[in-house]
Parts: C-alpha cells; sequence; structure tokens
C-alpha cells in the first residue's frame, strides 16, 4: 500500500521522443543477435561472488560493457574527480538520477558495486536469480517501515570499504525532468563516515540533445523499453563523476548538496548544447 511519502514521477509515455532517428533493420538484427549472445553468459555471472572483490568488480564491468555493446549503446566519462576515492579503503556511496534499468548497467560500467534497487526485480525471471546472487540490496518503497533497516545494511556494507550505489529520486524520470535526491539513504554514508559520490548521468543523440527514448517510465514494460532501445540509431552515454563529498552529520544538507553538484552541471550542460557553435574569427 503507498503512503504519502510514496516516491511518484509525472513522466510518461508523453515523454518518449517520436522524432529520434532509427536504426535499419540489419543494425538492429545484429543488436539482437549480440544481445541474445551476451544473455546466454547470464546464469554464469554470479559464480564470480567466489572471486576477491576487485577481480568480482572487473567482471561487473566487463559485462556491463558487453551489455552496452550490444545494444548499440556508447558509453563516455567525464571525470571531474580524479583518483578513484574507494582506492583509499572507506566506503563510498554513489548517488545518481534515475532514469532507465540502463543506468545500472551505465554505472556498473564504469564504477561497479553493490546496488540498491527495488524489491521486485529480485522476482523478474533470470534476472532476478542473478540480482540476489550479485548482493543487490532489495529497497521497497511501499514499506516505509523496511526502510531503517535497508539504510542499516547500505551502513554496514560501507564500513566494510564496498561500494554501494543508490538511486535517491525513488523512481525514474525522462531525462529532461528530475526529481529530488531525498535523503533517507545519505544517512547509511553517515552512520558508516563513508564518502559520497554524485555521478551524473545522460542519454544524448549525436547532436548532443537529451535522448528519452531510453527513460523506462510510467506504465511500459522492460520488453517494450528494450525494444525501443535497440531501434535507436546512436545513442551516447555520458557518465560524469563530481568530485566526492565527506557526509558530515546532516543526511538533508548532504543531499541537497549533491543535487546542487549534479543539477547545476546538467543545467550548465543543457544551454552549452542549446547554444549555436561560435563562428571562427577570420584569420
Amino acid at each position: 500500500m503507498s503512503h504519502p511519502w510514496m516516491p511518484a514521477s509525472p513522466c510518461g509515455d508523453g515523454c518518449v521522443s517520436r522524432d529520434s532517428d532509427r536504426a535499419g533493420m540489419f543494425r538492429v538484427g545484429l543488436r539482437y543477435a549480440r544481445l541474445t549472445a551476451t544473455m546466454s553468459v547470464l546464469p554464469v555471472l554470479p559464480a564470480a561472488g567466489v572471486l576477491p572483490v576487485r577481480w568480482r568488480r572487473r567482471v561487473q564491468r566487463g559485462y556491463a560493457r558487453a551489455m552496452l555493446r550490444a545494444l548499440g549503446l556508447r558509453l563516455s566519462v567525464r571525470d571531474e574527480r580524479g583518483p578513484d576515492p574507494a582506492e583509499t579503503g572507506r566506503g563510498v556511496l554513489a548517488v545518481a538520477g534515475h532514469v532507465s534499468w540502463l543506468d545500472v548497467l551505465a554505472l556498473s560500467a564504469v564504477e561497479p558495486g553493490d546496488f540498491v534497487a527495488r524489491a521486485d526485480l529480485l522476482g523478474w525471471p533470470l534476472l532476478g536469480w542473478v540480482a540476489h546472487r550479485m548482493r543487490v540490496l532489495p529497497i521497497d518503497r511501499d514499506r516505509l517501515r523496511d526502510l531503517p533497516g535497508v539504510v542499516d545494511e547500505a551502513a554496514e556494507r560501507l564500513r566494510t570499504g564496498t561500494r554501494v550505489v543508490v538511486f535517491p529520486e525513488g523512481t525514474t524520470w525522462c531525462g529532461r525532468a528530475y526529481g529530488r535526491l531525498r535523503p533517507a539513504l545519505f544517512q547509511s554514508a553517515i552512520d558508516a563516515g563513508a564518502v559520497v559520490a554524485p555521478i551524473g548521468l545522460h542519454y544524448l543523440r549525436p547532436d548532443g540533445r537529451t535522448e528519452t527514448g531510453v527513460c523506462f517510465v510510467g506504465e511500459q514494460s522492460l520488453v517494450a523499453t528494450l525494444r525501443r532501445i535497440v531501434r535507436l540509431r546512436e545513442v551516447r552515454i555520458e557518465v560524469r563523476l563530481v568530485p566526492v563529498q565527506e557526509p558530515g552529520d546532516d543526511r538533508r544538507e548532504l543531499a541537497a548538496r549533491c543535487e546542487r553538484l549534479l543539477r547545476g552541471g546538467e543545467i550548465d550542460d543543457l544551454v552549452a548544447r542549446m547554444l549555436p557553435m561560435p563562428t571562427p574569427l577570420a584569420s
């Protein structure tokens, strides 16, 4: 049963791009073939759980990149942060906006970690079985009373030096509009003394405009979204690594600080993409 604090998004089918360039039949067929081959490896991925953390993360990163390539998506990284904060031995709470189930692949391809994900994911065919064995931390937004337990479990993993990845908006948006970063899960970083790593995610067309054809909003199904993504001609996923933040002692202030860092950069990017290219000066 829902509650007054249940995250909600106004985004729906009307947000999905109608003018996206479409891939040709040959390219779409090739993507499906690559996707089938890559998915065939999925059942053996949980075996990586017996590996040391460093090797387990390499497997997670490599598989995510293979999935993105199979879907025809390009990945680029803007590193404004420098050295990986996980190398200090401290836990890292990575926070990002939420547009699509592709977000998990994009973040895993750059900075793998233990994801806090919707609880019903564990009930999905095959993917749920893999998620359970890959240490996904489930959260049921309908059950508010369970939230403190999720925060405690995330804090416990952070104390061991693990990277935990969360989507504080609590639900998906289209990429042109955004939700607030809700503060609850930021408490885990405060409790564990972990650093917080804000990460910006943008799905872009070749001309730099936002591509909403990848979003997973409204009443859309996973299969319908997958079919739409495979048919898009060219999409670039831009991952922006923002300087890490010390947790402080106020989760609301911490959430607001990370939101300013992410949204400020995203607004600057949007303005830059809307401006015409400068005309070269005559020599």
